[in-house]
């Protein structure tokens, strides 16, 4: 992102927006808030509404790469890219399937981690070590993409006067100040401030697009002259790769821990539902927006490779702003959504590995005798300490880390099981779906390691998944569990209780 009409009025956007964020946060979120206890800190007291839920939940789903890069991939390739907005929308379908049950078991259980519902369902030490494993990896993995993320955006945003390592710190610092002090609260509403600027930002970026580069319908027709490729329908391999990614991208977005815990956070079934019915209609105002600038691009940009194409969005806007004063001080607040939406996204993953670290490591394994004052504590130096280790990474990677870090949803999506089955089955048994996950991660990760991403369009992970529930199942038949514990199991279902 190549921003360089903006160098000093960058930096002095950026300090000012994240002190904004900072002082508003402070000052609203934290009232109310508990450092003491772990739904209070982690869940804001299970007492999301709609509209805080519905920007929480909006803000971790559409991270700044929504408005950098995806429109660069629609330039590389056409309208083929439509298919990033109905996966945007599976992922509310993956909700569905199984988040309302959830929030109505986890109310009643008290639930604050992800997995506090293996331990109810499964009973099983084994099955809740493997899938905390698995989300704390597929947790790590999305930090540390964002992290990348946040020191190139700032670079780009100050034209180089901040440097990489030097912007991250400090919005790592502001991030971790509101974290610490409000919890999920202060998150929340970090993410409906970042939320608004991204909707305005995206919106008012492709009015101004579309006014000084021309229409779609423009853009359309010389696409169809100088790459007709880019209109044309899909191959028939790339069509089942889109449906690849729909499973992947739907269900694996839909188990990320943190997403997990806003099911949990929501003050009632009501209101969750009500938040995933408005979340279906957002990627037509945000993916569909991006690819619809991305097809602009075509035409105001002609002829980029495939590095060029990938700074698209800071070349549009450099043209944009030198248009007027009114469009640079825009494009400087879209820009600074963009970091914020980073930011957004980080903060949410951060605070998920702390709760995981609190009260799934520390308590139930270190510590069994912590107060929950002293999990909530440890939780946040251990988040804190994890951080910056990535920091390290983030900043100076080996090549051989990168390898270790392309896995994310390919090992994420292998818990889905214990919920997609866990919630609706009593026969699941801890047998199966301690060696379906097992056997899910160990294809995706084998596949992704000997560079077979994809096999006939479908990728490891959606293949993993495959083979995740034939053996969850089948070993269910073959060694189930005792009838007390599938007595124990049915507490677990959500038709025996009310919300």
């Amino acid at each position: 992102m190549n921003l360089p009409f903006i160098g000093w009025h960058g930096v002095i956007t950026i300090v000012l927006y994240a002190l904004f964020i900072l002082g508003t946060t402070l000052y609203l979120a934290t009232k109310g808030v508990s450092r003491k206890s772990l739904s209070s800190f982690y869940l804001a007291n299970k007492g999301l509404g709609p509209l805080l839920l519905f920007f929480t939940l909006f803000s971790t789903q559409y991270s700044g790469n929504t408005v950098v890069g995806y429109p660069a991939t629609a330039y590389r390739m056409g309208f083929a890219w439509w298919m990033s907005v109905p996966y945007m929308v599976m992922v509310i379908v993956g909700y569905m399937l199984f988040a309302p049950r959830l929030h109505v078991v986890s109310k009643k259980f008290g639930f604050v981690t992800p997995s506090d519902w293996f331990d109810k369902r499964f009973n099983s030490k084994a099955v809740t070590l493997i899938a905390t494993l698995l989300m704390a990896y597929g947790l790590l993995n999305y930090l540390l993409e964002q992290l990348v993320a946040m020191g190139q955006a700032v670079a780009g945003l100050t034209a180089g006067v901040i440097p990489y390592i030097y912007g991250v710190l400090f919005l790592i610092a502001i991030m971790l100040v509101y974290e610490w002090m409000g919890g999920l609260k202060a998150v929340a509403l970090a993410d409906f401030i970042n939320g608004v600027v991204i909707l305005v930002g995206v919106l008012g970026f492709l009015i101004l697009a579309w006014v000084n580069f021309g229409s779609l319908g423009s853009a359309t027709a010389n696409l169809a002259q100088i790459a007709p490729s880019k209109v044309v329908v899909p191959q028939i391999e790339s069509s089942m790769n889109w449906l690849s990614y729909y499973v992947l991208v739907g269900i694996g977005a839909a188990v990320y821990p943190h997403a997990l815990q806003r099911i949990y956070a929501a003050e009632s079934e009501k209101t969750l539902k009500k938040s995933l019915m408005r979340m279906a209609w957002m990627p037509f105002a945000t993916t569909a927006v991006v690819l619809i600038i991305g097809i602009i691009g075509t035409q105001a940009f002609p002829g980029l490779d495939r590095m060029q194409s990938e700074q698209l969005v800071g070349m549009m806007a450099n043209a944009l702003a030198a248009k007027s004063t009114a469009n640079y001080w825009f494009m400087m607040l879209l820009f600074s959504g963009v970091i914020a939406a980073i930011m957004s996204t980080t903060d949410s993953v951060v605070l998920s590995l702390s709760s995981l670290l609190s009260n799934d490591i520390y308590g139930k394994i270190i510590n069994p005798k912590a107060d929950e004052g002293q999990k909530v504590l440890w939780g946040k130096i251990a988040g804190i300490i994890l951080v910056f280790v990535l920091l390290l990474i983030a900043w100076k990677p080996p090549a051989t880390l990168i390898e270790i870090f392309t896995l994310k949803f390919e090992v994420l999506i292998q818990v889905a099981p214990a919920f997609l089955l866990g919630l609706y089955w009593k026969g699941l048994s801890k047998t199966g779906v301690l060696w379906g996950m097992i056997a899910g991660a160990v294809l995706a990760g084998a596949m992704t390691f000997t560079g077979v991403k994809t096999w006939h369009g479908w990728h490891g992970g959606v293949l993993g998944l495959a083979l995740n529930l034939v053996v969850a199942v089948v070993l269910s038949f073959i060694f189930p569990d005792s009838p007390e514990e599938q007595k124990g199991a049915e507490e677990s279902y959500a038709w025996t209780v009310k919300d």
